[in-house]
């Protein structure tokens, strides 16, 4: 009988997941600044978070993932140039731009990785490609939230230039994105996998999900 508690393990995932996530938004280790964005790799231990622990696990070290972004805005743990400028425009509105997504995207990989683990019965496969969601989810949800928040201010009507709004971001992402969806997808693939060997995704899944090869 399934249950949503987390079990010990879980917890003690989440809590390192949540420990490593807080130590790369404070250090060099989680951002690349490039311009206005950043290629982040915090995506990671959200995705370990969702598939460890469910979408209740993803949606809690989402949501620090939130907290931190947004402390960016104000200079902590670093500054975003346009974090520093939407909090100029309207505070509230740049912390729901900022967290929201964050919280949305870690929620959403933990029913992702559930959905194709049942589906495909590989840890490998669904490891891999909720590492990949894990990066386009983030960015998908953080630009429709730019654009659907401040897509009439000067600032970023500035940013656009006239371009239609698919293209302005595709352009604006640009090489961000890519590196992000590619390094979340190796290196969720990887933790996931040694996870799964050491028998820390068998928890709270059926008898013939938990009798799969250890290695996916």
């Amino acid at each position: 009988m399934k249950t949503n508690r987390l079990s010990t393990s879980q917890l003690t995932i989440l809590g390192l997941m949540t420990a490593i996530l807080l130590l790369m938004s404070y250090t060099p280790l989680g951002y690349l600044n490039i311009g206005p964005l950043a290629i982040t790799f915090n995506v990671i231990p959200v995705a370990i978070a969702a598939i460890a622990c469910g979408p209740i696990g993803g949606a809690i070290v989402g949501a620090v993932f939130g907290l931190t972004s947004f402390g960016q805005c104000i200079g902590i743990g670093g500054v975003s140039a346009m974090g520093t400028t939407l909090f100029a425009i309207n505070p509230f509105l740049a912390f729901v731009q900022r967290f929201i997504p964050r919280l949305l995207d870690g929620l959403l990989l933990g029913y992702i990785f559930r959905g194709l683990r049942k589906a495909t019965g590989k840890v490998s496969i669904s490891a891999a490609v909720t590492g990949f969601a894990s990066a386009f989810l983030n960015t998908v949800f953080f630009m429709s939230a730019l654009v659907l928040l401040f897509g009439n201010t000067e600032y970023v009507q500035g940013l656009i230039g006239g371009r239609n709004i698919i293209v302005f971001i595709c352009a604006f992402v640009g090489i961000n994105a890519v590196c992000e969806m590619v390094s979340s997808t190796i290196l969720t693939y990887i933790i996931a996998i040694a996870l799964n060997r050491a028998h820390l995704l068998l928890v709270n899944e059926d008898s013939k999900i938990a009798k799969e090869a250890v290695t996916g």
